[in-house]
């Protein structure tokens, strides 16, 4: 699924107006219609209703929303915030058809003393929409302020008033709707993906509105959601005579003394992925860790009892994977570097991998193209630099995706996965169980597994990222987040394969 700007995303609207062809009022009612649907489902009548309204579309939507709500018999009440300019287009239309209704008693705020106070009433806030450029001051922000001090529910039009669609770096946080819900119409904006708004957005859900599909078609965006249709589409169907030689061959370079079970779990990945053999490369004294635990796998023995010191000929795999329990030793360090140095293939760089990398700025130019990096959060800022916030890093990330050439797969809520060329995807599967060790050298090995089958490195990383979360969101129908562990996703791989494969028959 496309995700556009908030300027593109008006240019979406305008395109449906004119060629759907539609009237900007009726494109309001019908976007308004879908959220009373949910507000009918969701809440009670016999809880009153407080409708915030901006002068602006967002406003407009409101207004359409108090005049609906109360056709089927809730208890609304509307503040209308009084800028002394009046209201033009639809939104002045539809005070006009709550004045003609008259179910819904209308109040105007046109100064501090007239922000009502707040009780136990439901509110609906629809001040201002995504197409914020700036922080909320003055009046606007003190009602805010005021809605944000009552423990009650809040459920936001299309976006929290205050908070901006895309960069909020200068923003106030005071002066931001804090949200239990939002009813965002046919896109998620681009800020519901980063960590920092989550307190504003609470519960957000995407509402079709029929925006004109031409439009959506036709307008480049750099960004995405990772749809499981999709995903189907991107697995390689097999042949009846496909054999272990055909499906690839993979490198795994993991592991240290007490870092063994990194090791395993990224080989299991590995070959619960799909790949059609597996060697994975591991200091002397781990050699009967792997043989009894993973004994799919063959093995490859460094001459150091403890640490990566060397590595197999290259050329005998498909893809590489190396990082997961490395550790940094000068040794290591150095045989990393030759294994940069001689590999013509893209790879899978993780973990200690990563840490030498940041070590060794320089070595980054030889990084064959289109290698996976998957740092996580504190990885990044080592390889990449530190940011003031989620959009500040997403920038950072894709310009270091462009700059090396490679793919970065920044691990976390809705993975963020940057390809060369800018584009961006974000995962939409996952859950808070997934933070626990050993997730991120699973994931290293279904990534290795993938690539290594001789899909394509944008598509391999897409698909990893989406099936990994995939399948520990399976894995919570007979477990809980707390007591979800990286073992239970590779369990779970095998059904989220099925997931996927029985979407397509769908």
């Amino acid at each position: 699924m496309k995700i556009f700007t908030t300027k593109q995303i008006a240019e979406i609207d305008r395109y449906t107006i004119e060629n759907e062809p539609i009237a900007d009022i009726d494109l309001m009612e019908r976007a308004s219609l879908q959220m009373v649907n949910w507000l009918i489902q969701n809440i009670s009548n016999e809880k009153n209703l407080m409708v915030f309204a901006g002068p602006g579309n967002n406003g407009g939507d409101a207004l359409a929303i108090a005049r609906m709500m109360a056709d089927y018999d809730y208890q609304v009440n509307v503040f209308l915030l009084d800028t002394d300019k009046g209201l033009k287009g639809s939104p002045a239309i539809n005070w006009k058809r709550l004045e003609d209704q008259n179910k819904v008693q209308l109040n105007k705020i046109k100064d501090e003393n007239d922000i009502p106070e707040i009780k136990d009433e439901i509110i609906i806030d629809g001040l201002f929409g995504s197409g914020l450029s700036r922080p909320l001051e003055g009046l606007p922000a003190a009602i805010v302020r005021k809605i944000n001090g009552n423990n009650t529910t809040v459920v936001a039009v299309d976006i929290p008033s205050g908070l901006m669609g895309e960069d909020n770096s200068t923003n106030i946080s005071e002066h931001i709707i804090c949200a239990d819900y939002t009813l965002t119409l046919q896109f998620p904006k681009i800020s519901f993906f980063f960590a920092e708004n989550e307190k504003y957005l609470g519960k957000w859900e995407v509402l079709p509105i029929g925006l004109h599909p031409d439009a959506i078609r036709n307008t480049p965006s750099e960004f995405s959601c990772i749809s499981e249709k999709e995903i189907a589409d991107l697995i390689p169907v097999r042949s009846k005579f496909t054999h272990k030689g055909t499906v690839g061959h993979a490198l795994l370079i993991s592991g240290s003394y007490g870092k063994m079970g990194a090791a395993v779990l990224a080989s299991k990945g590995c070959l619960r992925a799909g790949v059609g053999l597996l060697t994975t490369h591991v200091p002397r004294l781990g050699y009967g860790i792997i043989q009894a635990t993973v004994p799919e796998a063959m093995c490859s023995i460094d001459r150091s009892d403890l640490i990566f010191t060397e590595f197999p000929d290259p050329s005998k795999f498909t893809a590489i994977g190396v990082g997961p329990g490395l550790d940094t030793k000068h040794n290591t360090q150095r045989a990393l570097y030759e294994l940069v140095e001689c590999a013509t293939k893209p790879m899978v760089i993780d973990a200690d991998a990563l840490n030498i990398l940041s070590m060794h700025q320089e070595w980054l130019e030889e990084l064959p193209e289109n290698s996976i990096l998957t740092p996580h959060p504190g990885e990044f800022k080592r390889l990449v630099g530190g940011s003031e916030n989620s959009y500040k890093r997403l920038m950072l990330q894709k310009e270091f995706a462009e700059k090396y050439k490679v793919i970065v797969v920044l691990k976390g809520a809705y993975t963020t996965i940057v390809l060369p060329n800018r584009k961006v995807f974000f995962n939409s599967t996952g859950n808070p169980g997934m933070a626990t060790a050993g997730c991120g050298d699973t994931l290293t090995g279904i990534l290795t597994g993938l690539l290594a089958q001789g899909i394509k490195a944008e598509s391999a990383a897409v698909i990893g990222v989406y099936i990994h979360g995939l399948a520990a969101d399976i894995a919570l129908q007979n477990s809980s987040e707390e007591s979800l562990i990286a073992g239970d996703i590779i369990d779970n791989l095998g059904k989220a394969f099925l997931k996927i494969k029985s979407s397509k028959k769908g």
